[in-house]
Formats: C-alpha cells, sequence, structure tokens
C-alpha cells in the first residue's frame, strides 16, 4: 500500500505537471524523431511535443532516402503523420538548429530536447585525390534521385561513360546500383524525382561494380536487397567463382550468422547460373570482391576532374570468424569512377559533445555525456539522442523504434529521480514561435506540409506516378503558402 508521503509527492508532481507541462523538444522528423515524439506523447500524458526539422517535408529519410521502387516502405508515413496531428504534438519545418537557432537556447525553451537529426555529412576514404571533382558520395546520389532540395541540382555524369564503380557493397550501394541499372519504364511509375528520371533516360551506364574490401561471405547487404537487384530483368551478373572459395574463418562466420550466410548462398547462385546475355543493349552488374580503393587519379583532359579509381587487390587476416580484416596485396588495378558508397556521417552543432571518429554524440542509453573520466560520466541535464546521431549510421527504419523507446525510457526514469524539473516555467512552442518571428525566419506547420503533399500528388497524377516531388526550396516554400 502506498504511504502518504507518496501520495502527496505524486499529487504535487501531477498538480505541477498539468500547470507546466513537460516541454520537448525534437530535432529532426525522421523515424528516430517521430518513434520518439510517438513514445513520449504515451508515457508522459500532459506533455507537449515539438518536432522540428530544417526541411520544409517532414519524414527524413522516408522521404529522401528510402528507393523510389520501395513505396511499401514508406507507408510508414503514415503513422508519422498521426503523430503530427496528435493535440499535443506539432512539426515545426524550415527550422536550421545552428542558424535559425542555437542548442543552447533550444535547451532554454524545452525541459527536454531530444536531437535525432539523422546523418547529413559522409565518412572520407582519406586517399589521394579525394576532392577532385566527378566523385560523388552514394547519399549525395540518393538525395538527387529522391528530390532532395539540396541536390536538385547535382547533375551526376551519366553521359560520358559506359561504366559506374560503386565502392562499396552495402543496401545503400545495391540501392544506387538498382536505380542505374533497372528499366527507366519501371522507374516511371515510382515516386522519383522527374530531373534523375530524365538524366536516367539518358544514361550511357550499362555495366556497374559494386567494389568490396572483402569477400562474399562478409558482404554488408541483406538477403532482400540483394535479390531484388539479382531479379532485375535482362541484367548480366559478374561474379569470379574463385572468390566464393570459403577460408576456414568463412565457414565459422556462415555458420553462425543467417543473414551473411543467406547472402553468400544468393551470390554463389548468382555465380553459377550463367544466362545467355541478351542481344543489343544489355547491362552488367560486377560484384568485385577484394579491392580496396588506393587512390583518385586525374583526368588528363579535364583537369581536376576524377578519370578512373586505382584498386589494390586485398587478402584476408586472422582467424577469428567475424573479424578478419581486409590488407592489400600490392598488386594494383583501374576502374572509372563515380560514386562512393562507405557510410554517412552526422555532423555537429556549437554546443553538442562529439565523438568525431565514431560520428556520435557520446551517450548512455540517449544520455548525452559532456564529460568523460575514468568510469565517471557527467551527463547533460535534458539533452538527449536518438537515431543514428545515437548510434551511427546503422539498421533499418524500424531499429529507431527500440532506440527511440530507449532514450524515452531514459527520460521518464530521469523524471522519477527528479533530475528534470517540469514544474519549472519554459516557454515551450510560444517561446520558440517568437524567437523565431523576431528573426524573420518562416516556420512551416503541419499544414503547409499538407499543401505540400496535395501538390506533389496533383502533379503525381498527371504522370501516373503517386507524386513529383518539388524538388527545390522556392518550390516547395511557395506551395506550402498557397
Amino acid at each position: 500500500m502506498a504511504t502518504l508521503g507518496a501520495v502527496t509527492r505524486f499529487l504535487r508532481r501531477f498538480s505541477a505537471l498539468s500547470i507546466n507541462p513537460l516541454r520537448v523538444c525534437i530535432v529532426g522528423s525522421g523515424p528516430a524523431g517521430f518513434y520518439t515524439a510517438e513514445k513520449v506523447l504515451k508515457t508522459q500524458e500532459a506533455a507537449q511535443v515539438d518536432v522540428i526539422d530544417r526541411l520544409p517535408t517532414p519524414f527524413g529519410l522516408v522521404r529522401s532516402g528510402v528507393a523510389p521502387d520501395h513505396p511499401e516502405t514508406k507507408i510508414v508515413v503514415n503513422q508519422f503523420s498521426r503523430v503530427a496531428r496528435h493535440e499535443r504534438c506539432s512539426f515545426l519545418g524550415n527550422i536550421t538548429l545552428g542558424s535559425a537557432i542555437s542548442l543552447p537556447e533550444l535547451r532554454e525553451l524545452y525541459h527536454v530536447v531530444v536531437l535525432a537529426y539523422g546523418a547529413e555529412s559522409d565518412r572520407t576514404l582519406g586517399i589521394p585525390g579525394e576532392d577532385l571533382s566527378g566523385i560523388h558520395s552514394a547519399r549525395e546520389f540518393v538525395w538527387w534521385y529522391n528530390g532532395h532540395p539540396d541536390y536538385k541540382n547535382m547533375d551526376p555524369d551519366l553521359i560520358n561513360t559506359h561504366t559506374a564503380v560503386i565502392l562499396g557493397q552495402g543496401n545503400v550501394a545495391l540501392d544506387v546500383a538498382r536505380i542505374l541499372l533497372r528499366p527507366t519504364e519501371e522507374l516511371a511509375t515510382t515516386d522519383i524525382a522527374e530531373h534523375a528520371l530524365t538524366a536516367l533516360r539518358r544514361s550511357s551506364i550499362r555495366k556497374v561494380y559494386l567494389v568490396g574490401r572483402r569477400g562474399p561471405a562478409q558482404a554488408a547487404c541483406t538477403a532482400k536487397e540483394l535479390r531484388e537487384i539479382l531479379g532485375i530483368k535482362d541484367l548480366h551478373i559478374h561474379i569470379q567463382e574463385s572468390d566464393l572459395l570459403k577460408s576456414p574463418a568463412d565457414e565459422e562466420e556462415l555458420k553462425n550468422n543467417r543473414i551473411h550466410r543467406r547472402v553468400y548462398e544468393l551470390l554463389s547462385k548468382a555465380a553459377t547460373t550463367k544466362a545467355s546475355l541478351p542481344v543489343g543493349d544489355h547491362r552488367e552488374l560486377h560484384f568485385t570482391f577484394f579491392r580496396k580503393p588506393d587512390r583518385f587519379l586525374e583526368s588528363e583532359d579535364r583537369p581536376g576532374h576524377v578519370s578512373r579509381v586505382h584498386l589494390e587487390k586485398t587478402c584476408l587476416k586472422g582467424d577469428e570468424s567475424g573479424k578478419q580484416i581486409a590488407v592489400g596485396t600490392g598488386e594494383f588495378e583501374d576502374l572509372k569512377m563515380v560514386l562512393k558508397s562507405i557510410g554517412y556521417k552526422s555532423v555537429p552543432v556549437d554546443g553538442l559533445p562529439f565523438d568525431h571518429r565514431r560520428g556520435v554524440v557520446p551517450n548512455v542509453r540517449g544520455r548525452v555525456i559532456s564529460e568523460s573520466s575514468g568510469d565517471s560520466a557527467a551527463l547533460e541535464p535534458g539533452l538527449y539522442v536518438c537515431g543514428w546521431l545515437k548510434r551511427g549510421p546503422t539498421g533499418i527504419i524500424g531499429t529507431n523504434l527500440q532506440c527511440a523507446e530507449e532514450t524515452v525510457s531514459s527520460i521518464s526514469e530521469d523524471l522519477e529521480k527528479g533530475l528534470l524539473q517540469p514544474s519549472a516555467q519554459k516557454p515551450g512552442r510560444d517561446g520558440l514561435l517568437q524567437l523565431l518571428d523576431d528573426r524573420n525566419v518562416r516556420v512551416v506547420p503541419f499544414s503547409g506540409w499538407e499543401r505540400i503533399d496535395s501538390e506533389e500528388r496533383r502533379f503525381g497524377s498527371l504522370r501516373n506516378k503517386p507524386r513529383e516531388k518539388l524538388a527545390s526550396w522556392d518550390e516547395l516554400l511557395k506551395a506550402c503558402s498557397d
């Protein structure tokens, strides 16, 4: 039975929450952000939640990262839209953290700030020639074909070469290869950006190399993604059967890892299934294992522009399953180059502790760590992280659900322990909107997104597409105000 003191403390806390509701700001409106908002609304009955984003459009990588030929993956936006329409939640777009408002200012306005803005940069290889023109990251290419307003004018050169080399063999690399190789008449009925579809229709690329440092037993993609690209009509698959030879460590890894085993089986089957080349304009996909980029070479005809990538052959060292590393052999070869897919990377903002090596915010179960000394760690009160900023750019959309649950659990625990002070007056949304208005920052509410959404669907219906994305800042901001 509860003691009188416990009941008194509960009533005092309930009264404080009723008068001064917990005000939560979530930075980033992708899956991590919306799952966090949903969990906060469910666990904190009086909380008011604001989800802010630098774009006028919500949903993050569901909109700008998921491949256009994967519409089923985007159905989750229906769930996120219900969260945004909740009476205690709001979406506020076109707000850039670090310029429109600083992190310290947000922390003054809200009891809790959760950073969930994902990864808007790329890992680097750190090899000579990486800054040459003509080298694009997979993130940039994905944002280009998905109509992200920052990359509408990227203009990758798909005309002057028949070969594309993608450094990496993860799911994003397979997405990029699939978009380059899939017949454009199939892409034409998706929500791919029109500027990308036009460029792909003119593309000269007929051969794509997917390059990996290690072997097929360590390939980073999933069986679902691999099966899809292997199933493209009239696509000839090239895999060296010698690359499929397994070491004892490979055998052990495949035995213990069902995902890697299934991927290896699919690659083995593709290597031994020799389909006859179609007559005429056929396309090829080459899985190139045991190669690592050594340097990028400059074009003799176009100074400052990349001409090809210099690859070093590798072999695996180490006998322990899952911990073999690729080391160079001193043998080299050249291939022409278009894209690198070696991973996304989050970027810091002023006032945020950041691990630059790992590209994450130091945290304990989502609680941001300000300092660490030995076994002790000082926490930043009221500041949390979720998603890629918390754990690195790994996992699928659903991975963010468990990640959000952990972060919101930490918030709830901190409330119970009195580490957060919801009874303290915080202006929250009203204060944020007033500050932004004073700075002439135009805020796009969810109703503005709904106008964008309606316009995109209308344009799409004219082309037999689910939507035609508005892919420039001017178009987006005009549509949300019409």
